[in-house]
Order: C-alpha cells, then sequence, then structure tokens
C-alpha cells in the first residue's frame, strides 16, 4: 500500500505586536463559568467545572468574514477570554497556574444552539453543536508580559448594540482556578488554548450581521456572517 502524505497546514493565531503566530494544539472550553449565564439557563451556577472542546481548526481569524453555517436555524455568539497555554503541565497547583500561560486574547465561542438544545433534551455529546467548522472567532493573543490582569471589562455587540456587559472577575472559576482544575484532567501543552465561559446575554447572530467581542487592553474578536 503507497503510503499518504498530508500536507495540513497547523492551525495558528496572531500574536499581538509580533509577525510570529501560536499554534494551535487543542481547545478546550469551560461551561458555565459566569453565574447569571448559568442562571439564564436554569443551571446552577455552584456546580464544578466542565469542558468541552473544539477542534484547533475550528479557529478563525478576528475580521474574518464567514459563510453561515450550515444545520442551524439559531446560530448564537459567546464572548469569552481566552488563555493560551505555553509551557506543559499536569495537576499544576493553582499558584504556579500562570507560569503555564503564554498570553490572552478575546474569543467569541460560537454555537449552534438549536443542535445543542436538541442534545441535551437527548442527553448526547454537545459537538456538533459547538466543535463545527468556523466556530472560534479569536482576536491576536497579547502575551502575558504585556497583559495579565484579573479585573477587564468584557462585552459583545452585534451591529454596535451591547448584547453582553460584564468583568472576568465574574467568573465563578478564575484563569488559575480553571487551569489547575483542567490540568488533573488532561495534561496541558503548549499550544493549548482555554476558552473560559461566557457572561449572560448570549443571543443571536443572523446573516449578515456583524458580531465583535472586546476585552479591555486586548484585540478585539470580530466576525461577520454572510
Amino acid at each position: 500500500m503507497t503510503d499518504l502524505i498530508f500536507d495540513m497546514p497547523t492551525p495558528s493565531v496572531a500574536i499581538a505586536g509580533s509577525d510570529a503566530r501560536f499554534p494551535v494544539r487543542r481547545i478546550f472550553c469551560v461551561g458555565r463559568n459566569y453565574e447569571e449565564h448559568a442562571k439564564e439557563f436554569g443551571n446552577n451556577p455552584k456546580d464544578p467545572p466542565f469542558f468541552f472542546t473544539k477542534p484547533a481548526d475550528a479557529v478563525v481569524e478576528s475580521g474574518a468574514k464567514l459563510p453561515f453555517p450550515v444545520a442551524t436555524d439559531n446560530l448564537h455568539f459567546e464572548a469569552e477570554l481566552v488563555v493560551a497555554i505555553g509551557v506543559d503541565g499536569s495537576s499544576i497547583d493553582r499558584e504556579a497556574a500562570l507560569d503555564h500561560v503564554f498570553g490572552f486574547a478575546a474569543g467569541n465561542d460560537l454555537t449552534r444552539r438549536d443542535l445543542q438544545a436538541q442534545a441535551k433534551e437527548t442527553r448526547r455529546p454537545w459537538d456538533m453543536a459547538k466543535g463545527f467548522d468556523n466556530a472560534a472567532v479569536l482576536g491576536a493573543i497579547s502575551p502575558i508580559a504585556d497583559w495579565n490582569r484579573t479585573e477587564a471589562r468584557i462585552t459583545c455587540t452585534l451591529e454596535g448594540e451591547t448584547k453582553q456587559d460584564a468583568d472576568i472577575t465574574d467568573m465563578i472559576w478564575p484563569v488559575p482556578d480553571t487551569i489547575a482544575y483542567l490540568s488533573r484532567m488532561v495534561h496541558l501543552r503548549a499550544g493549548d488554548l482555554i476558552m473560559t465561559g461566557t457572561p449572560a446575554g448570549v443571543g443571536q447572530i443572523k446573516p449578515g450581521q456583524e458580531c465583535v467581542v472586546a476585552i479591555d487592553g486586548l484585540a478585539a474578536a470580530a466576525v461577520t456572517l454572510g
């Protein structure tokens, strides 16, 4: 049998202030990490964190114009702070968690909400609701030396109208806690991204609309749906 060789580019994200790029290995996403968002979907905000994933090649550069995703009539935006892991580690202590961080970015966890609702109802995985093509919109990553805040406003605007408005201090599991918890479930590797959850106010994006996620001090994550 002839050996198969595939020339597949490594997904990557821009690094602010540099021509270098951050190669993406895996994308982990935290569910229900803001109390008001958990409540708006009828969930208990005191539950421990849980995680789902997106494929690395779901990453989309800020400013992209995308075709509207197939298989959905209810696409939602979710504004998120994204953590880029730069140093491998497992069973990481909370106090040492930031030593494993390369930097931070603004992100949009696009979600086929109708498929997610069906999955919840039938107790099936969320993969097709969360892990579809072009489902992770990211702004440029700011290295931790340039951005390392415990307080920062996070917003999402749709066609210029503010839909989400919170502060990262509202996270139930702050970044160090999230890294420590996740690193006890998987061995984190350089190139991993962690999308840290979304505040209340998520909603529908329709074809032709522009959606912008902004976090103080970070490059925005903007996308227009065709």
